[in-house]
């Protein structure tokens, strides 16, 4: 009789902490300032990469090359969406398993490679394949810097800073409308280099971030969770020398320590039974946040340069103009509104914003079949509708990005990202894009109220089951997998 020699396997190693309690307890200091810069500069270069492709939708129409119709411009903007879906869970993914700073860097190169081909495109098909391209980019970016947002930011200010990185998109969108109203112009150049040269210009600015983000540090909170405390005992501390170095002062108290055992993934069927089994209700949430901001934002803003050129009349060249208050609102939105997530609360804030931004976009939808808005005021009107949407849609990235355990955050946010974009993002553009080519404001009209509709549904389930997780270390809003008792 033979014995069979079973191979025993290691037990992974039990890491006792204070990390968690130590980054919370940091004054806001000039570690935190960067982190922002160094992340919202993301958010810039994909709100200038979306506005030139939003703007440039007359230019491609006009193109003797591509000449796109509207519903191939539709068509574009929902494979850009199909990408970032893809993208999302894949690298989303990927960042739980391998780490929140090696994804930055792939998914940029994945981003930058891409739009610098969009640039060359010769048919609707090799743009939608390049827009798809660096759709999957911007995904992968969404999982990975919002998971590093919460696990680096204090949580007394969590939600404002998340908000407002989130928000910075519209700085880039700005920018993005000022670069085609000089891109676009006949006068400075042919339009049909004009919009290639946008995606070119695109791609070069993203190289910028390459060197932005070197001196970003790997999520000390991901790295004790995979056996690696050491590593971030030393980054941790290192903050806190640089803090005290000017000026500031830690709290002698004594910190919270928690018991973990180290792993270095999480498989999927578990995952699954985190959103499923443990946490459906913050399920149910994420997904009708994301769902309805997703249709809302993305349904107007791939399309709003088709209202003003053929409702209004206003000249491809020209629509960089209407962006300038359109953006503004839509950063000053999360900026103002953002810090009170944090004082009044998530439950209270995530409804109202909500439930406002569709009770205008109503509103206003009414007024457009109506005929009664010029262009202008047009442009008023969604600039006051996203100044409410903008910080709604933020709000939703931040609730399933602090509502999951630490283990499963990027691969969460990326799901509700995928499954939101998916049902509402991708959908949206097409469909508006055959709404407005009926040529029937009323059509368009029936667009806007199924978008309101959507996040007035949106604020009654938030106003029922958001988590208040205002000021709470991300460790009490959702235990970690990891933890032991």
């Amino acid at each position: 009789m033979s014995a069979r020699a079973e191979i025993a396997r290691p037990t992974p190693p039990i890491v006792e902490t204070d990390i968690p309690a130590r980054l919370d307890r940091l004054p806001w200091s000039r570690f935190h300032t960067l982190v922002v810069a160094a992340l919202g500069i993301t958010w810039i270069l994909d709100g200038l990469e979306v506005t030139l492709a939003g703007t440039v939708a007359g230019a491609l129409k006009a193109s003797p090359v591509l000449q796109f119709s509207n519903a191939d411009v539709g068509i574009a903007a929902s494979a850009y969406l199909a990408g970032a879906v893809l993208g999302a869970l894949f690298f989303g993914w990927l960042t739980d398993r391998l780490g929140r700073k090696k994804l930055f860097f792939i998914t940029l190169a994945v981003y930058l490679t891409a739009t610098a081909a969009t640039a060359f495109s010769w048919n609707l098909w090799s743009f939608a394949l390049f827009r798809f391209f660096t759709g999957a980019g911007i995904g992968g970016e969404y999982a990975a810097i919002n998971s590093t947002i919460q696990e680096l930011i204090p949580a007394r200010v969590r939600g404002w800073t998340d908000l407002v990185i989130n928000g910075s998109f519209w700085v880039g969108a700005a920018l993005g409308a000022v670069g085609a109203i000089v891109l676009l112009d006949p006068q400075v150049i042919d339009p049909e280099y004009g919009w290639r040269l946008a995606f070119l210009i695109g791609a070069l600015l993203a190289l910028v971030i390459f060197f932005m983000r070197l001196w970003l540090p790997e999520s000390p909170r991901w790295l004790m969770t995979h056996g690696r405390a050491e590593e971030a005992e030393r980054i941790v501390a290192a903050i806190e020398r640089q803090a005290m170095t000017h000026g500031h002062l830690l709290p002698k108290d004594e910190l919270l320590r928690v018991r973990l055992r180290a792993r270095s993934h999480t498989p999927l069927l578990e995952v699954l039974r985190t959103l499923v089994r443990t946490h459906p209700k913050r399920t149910f949430v994420g997904l009708t946040l994301m769902g309805a901001q997703a249709f809302f934002y993305n349904a107007i803003f791939f399309t709003y340069a088709l209202i003003l050129t053929d409702f209004y009349g206003i000249g491809a060249d020209k629509v960089g103009w209407y962006l300038l208050p359109f953006a503004a609102g839509n950063f000053l939105g999360p900026l103002i509104l953002g810090r009170l997530f944090d004082v009044i609360g998530r439950r209270i804030m995530i409804a109202f914003t909500y439930i406002i931004s569709g009770v205008l976009l109503a509103i206003s939808g009414h007024l457009f079949a109506a005929e009664l808005l010029t262009a202008a005021q047009q442009t008023l009107a969604w600039t006051i509708i996203f100044f409410f949407a903008s910080a709604a849609a933020s709000s939703a990235y931040l609730t399933v990005s602090e509502t999951f355990p630490l283990e499963i955050r990027a691969l969460a946010i990326a799901i509700f990202y995928a499954v939101g974009t998916g049902v509402g993002g991708m959908v949206g553009p097409w469909l508006f894009g055959v709404l407005i080519d009926t040529g029937s404001r009323m059509s368009v009209f029936g667009g806007y109220l199924l978008g309101a509709a959507l996040m007035v549904i949106a604020d009654v389930v938030a106003a029922l089951f958001a988590v208040p997780a205002e000021r709470k270390p991300l460790e009490t809003v959702a235990r970690p997998l990891a933890f032991i008792d």
